[in-house]
């Protein structure tokens, strides 16, 4: 029997190559034992593999870091050693793809998924691609990289269109995307659910044959995001090889008829099975027998490279001498992320990490011996602290909780994502219901809030009276949970005494929901933090020696299915900071977040580290490098604007952010993130590439190599680093390519090569640059190449966008074109 795709392709029916052409589930596509094909399954990514469980339960996984994270890392070596440790954690969840890495740039600081993306650049960022497309595939798992493209935002993304004109197409969105097919050999792409110009992007030849396939070689399979599949023709025709997830809704049947009438040409049919064919043979699925399971492996190894990792992503913002900590005690951890871990952003990205580890654990196992103080002071969470436990869950097979129940079991929190395909065969399809009981017990005495918010219908009783009546369509509006598809948070409030006992009850049933027909009920209950609690927090860090104040965002601000509201840090987290800054002796703020916030408070304190969200290791990572057993090596992939306003998506209002009529225009182009400050001459608060270290690197006077310049546009630049400290150091050198006098507008400055180099401690290190004709090109729309123009290029060489340390000049005399 031969294994060609194409030959396998040939020998199935018509009925067969289209089954081949959607998912069977959630989370796999059909076998076809009659021919020896197995069953290929995906799992969710980028920063850990989740498996078939929910998005905050099942099988326990690795949480790596997050995309920020390594994006700030700079370091291509270390995101492919993530790649390939990944690749083990994908086959403990029985799957073959990983639905990863998220390549989308950092337009602007709002965007819900902002922490899964790396950098505002396209160049940093097409090197983290590569690299993770590499690491993961060199292990046999397939990498998807997603979303293509133009999913720079949350807000309406199933309906909303981002209008991006082809230049700004090809040297920023395109650029990641790109190169994980060029240079990485992606084996799978994804498609985004917005639409591009006005149409889908799941429906656009122009997008997914014209370019992905025809100009860049790409052979793999291009699948829709889940339920980003909205046609029949139109995605075949345009090159949209798999719909996901299963069953099917617009294939199937529809489309052996459409076939059989005309509509679709047969050929495309069996390119698209081809495609999956060659897929489920790069990832061993053709030919596989193993029975399906789901593991939980906890390896040793990967905590280590987890904890690694995520040192190696924070960011040393400011530092007045308190960093690193040595032999100080006692040490105040205070702030509302001092106790909870804050390790991944929230959506399809979430997942049931082995462990979480605050950041007070891992001081406390740090400085064994020395008084960690913990203190919470204020809140930051958007919802009501959900309950976790073993609380009795009755499923019925109808939308109104009658007759008896067709499953009994017990769920473990109260944020569910509720899908039938999640719910471990309770129900297998709507419409259905649940009914779920628990208790919940008041530590302390006050005013409590319960919250309650739905994507379908549901209600709350306490006692046995209805709290939150959601249960009717009259009662329910659609807000921005649960992906935009749930209400806002309804909460009432409740006198508990402590110590006092309320029974609860969820009930909940499917409902008709918006674009993409998922269900989820979460109830929160929780004691908001008072005056009294703020007051423990600062009597804590006045008598501490160091207060490290533990501030930022969490999953439920940070995720799929919303934007942020603004910079600012939520609640009252500002005012405590200025709060511990005036009583404290040193005050240390860690900041974690998954992009940009206004700082208020940047001139009251001594040091500001930015940790974005490292993984499970979280804890013991930012004890690392605050003891200083690793130094901060991370520089920011994304510039931190002091404003809200200096932002380049706040230009040109809302027409440009959030949209209007459901149409983004990117009138911006080419100046986002650096690019956008540099033109209009706005200083960042923390500039893009900016990180301290506890060391400071010396630059020696570059040499330029650049006899290539004139024929080939090739360029390359040597930079002497040194040393003067007692202490080995990290620096990581930039260069930013300046064009002058372009013939078309042009960025003021790009980034075009990179080096993260080791310096000894008094010693020296040499970084070596080489630039590439396509880092002076521009993309000629008219002529559809890419062009170097005559003319002289500044090589700006430095620490950051906004710390140049010396500039160089080429100069080339004739025009060079490139082709695509």
């Amino acid at each position: 029997m031969t294994d060609t795709p194409e030959d396998l392709a040939a020998a199935l029916s018509l009925a067969e190559q289209v089954a081949l052409m959607s998912g069977e589930d959630f989370w796999s596509l059909p076998a076809l034992p009659d021919h020896g094909i197995g069953k290929l399954r995906v799992t969710d990514g980028p920063n850990g593999a989740r498996g078939s469980g929910s998005l905050v339960g099942g099988v326990r996984s690795a949480a790596f870091p997050v995309g920020i994270c390594l994006g700030a890392s700079w370091n291509p070596d270390l995101v492919a050693e993530i790649g390939a440790a990944l690749a083990d954690e994908v086959r403990d969840k029985g799957a073959h793809v990983l639905l990863a890495p998220t390549i989308n740039l950092q337009r602007g600081p709002l965007n819900g998924r902002n922490f899964e993306c790396y950098s505002e650049d396209p160049w940093l960022t097409s090197r983290l691609a590569v690299a993770y497309v590499q690491g993961l595939q060199s292990q046999g798992i397939a990498a998807t990289p997603k979303h293509f493209v133009g999913n720079e935002s949350e807000i309406r993304r199933t309906v909303a269109s981002s209008n991006v004109d082809e230049r700004t197409l090809r040297e920023l969105y395109l650029v990641p995307f790109e190169a994980a097919v060029r240079e990485g050999g992606a084996w799978a792409i994804m498609t985004s659910y917005n639409k591009l110009n006005g149409t889908y992007t799941a429906e656009t030849g122009w997008l997914l044959t014209d370019v992905l396939r025809d100009e860049w070689g790409f052979d793999g399979v291009v699948m829709s995001d889940w339920y980003g599949s909205r046609t029949t023709a139109p995605t075949v025709e345009a090159g949209l090889d798999l719909e996901m997830p299963g069953p099917s809704r617009d294939r199937g049947e529809t489309l052996v008829a459409a076939v059989e009438s005309g509509e679709v040409e047969a050929s495309k049919v069996a390119a698209a099975a081809t495609n999956v064919l060659r897929l489920a043979q790069r990832t061993g699925a053709l030919r596989e027998t193993r029975p399906f399971e789901e593991k939980a492996v906890e390896r040793d190894a990967t905590r280590a490279l987890i904890r690694r990792a995520g040192a190696e992503g924070m960011v040393l913002l400011k530092n007045d001498g308190v960093l690193p900590l040595a032999g100080v005690s006692p040490v105040a951890m205070v702030g509302p992320n001092a106790e909870t871990a804050r390790a991944m952003g929230g959506g399809s990205a979430q997942l049931n990490a082995h462990r979480l580890v605050s950041p007070a654990e891992g001081m406390r196992a740090a400085l064994s011996g020395n008084a960690i103080i913990a203190a919470k002071g204020v809140d930051n969470h958007r919802f009501e602290p959900s309950l976790t436990g073993e609380f009795e869950a009755d499923w019925f097979d109808n939308a109104d909780l009658s007759g008896e129940p067709v499953h009994r079991g017990t769920i473990e929190e109260t944020n569910q994502f509720v899908m039938p395909e999640m719910t471990g065969g309770a129900v297998t399809g709507a419409p259905f219901s649940v009914r779920v009981r628990g208790t919940y017990t008041a530590e302390r005495g006050g005013t409590h809030r319960i919250g309650f918010h739905v994507a379908g219908r549901g209600r709350v009783l306490l006692a046995g009276e209805t709290a939150i009546d959601l249960w009717e369509d009259a009662d329910w509006s659609r807000g921005r949970t649960f992906f935009e598809e749930g209400s806002d948070p309804v909460t009432v409030e409740r006198e508990l005494a402590a110590g006092e006992t309320v029974e609860w009850t969820v009930e909940f049933r499917s409902a008709q929901t918006h674009d993409l027909g998922v269900w989820g009920w979460y109830l929160g209950i929780g004691r908001p933090a008072d005056a009294q609690s703020l007051e423990e927090a600062l009597t804590a860090a006045a008598e501490a020696e160091v207060a490290v104040v533990c501030v930022g965002r969490s999953a439920e601000w940070d995720t799929e299915g919303w934007d942020l509201p603004g910079m600012r840090l939520p609640g009252d987290q500002d005012e405590l900071v200025r709060r511990v800054a005036k009583v404290a002796k040193r005050t240390i703020v860690l900041l974690q977040t998954g992009g940009p916030v206004e700082m208020p408070w940047a001139g009251e304190v001594d040091a500001i580290l930015q940790a974005w969200y490292p993984g499970q290791e979280a804890g013991h990572a930012i004890a690392d490098v605050l003891t200083g057993a690793v130094e901060p090596t991370g520089r920011l992939p994304q510039s931190f604007p002091a404003r809200l306003e200096d932002s380049p998506t706040m230009t040109g209002g809302e027409r440009t952010y959030p949209g209007t009529d459901l149409q983004v225009h990117y009138d911006e182009g080419l100046h986002i993130g650096y690019r956008h400050h540099a033109r209009a001459g706005i200083p960042a608060l923390f500039p893009f590439g900016h990180g301290l270290g506890y060391g400071r690197v010396e630059y020696g006077a570059p040499e330029l190599a650049d006899a290539g310049f004139e024929g080939e546009g090739k360029v390359r630049v040597r930079v002497p680093l040194s040393n003067p400290s007692d202490r080995d150091t990290t620096e990581v050198v930039q260069l930013y390519v300046a064009p002058e006098g372009a013939p078309v507008d042009r960025p003021a400055m790009e980034l075009k090569a990179f080096a993260k180099l080791r310096v000894p401690a008094g010693g020296e290190a040499l970084a070596e640059l080489e630039l590439g004709p396509r880092a002076f090109a521009y993309y000629d729309v008219d002529r559809g190449d890419w062009v170097v123009a005559p003319g002289r290029y500044t090589l700006r060489i430095g620490r950051s966008a906004e710390g140049i340390e010396h500039e160089l000049g080429v100069t080339r005399a004739g025009e060079l074109r490139l082709p695509r």
